[in-house]
């Protein structure tokens, strides 16, 4: 065989295993897992039984695993997600992670830390090797992208962003097997319009990915959402899309509002949306309960705060 004849060879070999990124619905049919070692489950059990039941009926719902480098080293990260996935397929369910360890993250603001350049390419790699054989979803780097247009580092980012997507589906890419469903940060309706986020998404490689999250950690009810997912989507090659709905139940009052503001409620169960669309599903991507910071009465950003998640659940 000529050397031409191996390289088409190898090429098709390469398409008939790629998943078929965006094509379907990663939640559909799909029951998500509960992680039994969030922050809200642990408070249920050591609470009082009043707070305990209202607190229940955070740790009952699904919710997304935050991986964090200061908390999951290089090291150590690939065999915990792998022991998450595999507790998740035991019960026949799936989990989701939120993968926030990119270099200066969150640009020195509530959320700040995150790897070095250097050790982050690593850190990503181990995610994937964790999540080899495991169906999955992936948010990568809440606020990531947009915040880049206020701290300055945006070619950086997008850079970062779009090399961590690709080490996440590359580990995964030659053989027949499940793998991670992954969301780019796409923003939320009052930051960034969606022709900017658009550009951005596609900078960061949203066409090799399953598509973006909205309202990430944010309170906009979800009907302003989903009309700025669809009008991003519609920029972006119709790329899928999920909502964070933990905390949008009723909506928020101002976008100046991100930390601990008060009157917030849960919001929509998660779960598949199934219409055929771009519009994969909601998720609770934010932990309910966990602090956004040092602001309204609230300690270290993700931290629990018992009387914020009470006052989530009574106002629901």
């Amino acid at each position: 065989m000529s050397f031409l004849s191996l390289v088409a060879v190898a090429v098709w070999a390469v398409v008939v295993v790629v998943p078929r990124i965006g094509e379907s619905n990663p939640l559909s049919g799909q029951q998500l897992y509960v992680y039994p070692e969030s922050s809200a489950s642990l408070a249920a059990q050591s609470g009082n039984s009043a707070d305990a039941a209202a607190i229940a009926e955070i740790a009952n719902t699904p919710a997304a695993i935050w991986v964090l480098p200061e908390v999951h080293p290089t090291d150590k990260v690939a065999a915990f997600v792998d022991s998450v996935a595999l507790a998740a397929e035991a019960e026949n369910t799936t989990p989701v992670f939120v993968v926030y360890g990119i270099p200066d993250r969150d640009c020195q603001s509530e959320s700040a830390g995150g790897l070095s350049a250097e050790e982050y390419p690593a850190w990503v790699s181990a995610i994937g090797t964790g999540l080899l054989n495991h169906a999955s979803v992936v948010i990568l780097e809440p606020d990531s992208l947009s915040l880049a247009t206020e701290c300055g580092n945006l070619t950086q980012r997008v850079e970062q962003v779009r090399d961590a997507a690709s080490r996440l589906v590359d580990t995964n890419l030659f053989i027949d097997a499940p793998g991670p469903a992954i969301y780019l940060d796409g923003g939320h309706s009052s930051w960034l319009d969606a022709q900017t986020m658009a550009g951005i998404l596609r900078s960061a490689g949203i066409d090799k990915v399953q598509g973006f999250a909205s309202n990430t950690s944010n309170f906009n009810d979800t009907a302003s959402e989903v009309a700025y997912a669809n009008e991003l989507s519609s920029l972006t090659g119709n790329a899928h899309y999920v909502i964070d709905t933990s905390r949008n139940g009723n909506g928020s009052t101002s976008s100046a509002e991100w930390c601990n503001p008060s009157g917030r409620a849960l919001g929509d169960t998660p779960g598949a949306v199934e219409d055929g669309g771009a519009y994969d599903g909601n998720l609770w991507i934010k932990n309910p309960g966990e602090s956004d910071g040092k602001c309204n009465g609230g300690p270290a950003a993700g931290e629990w705060w018992q009387a914020g998640a009470l006052a989530l659940v009574r106002a629901s």
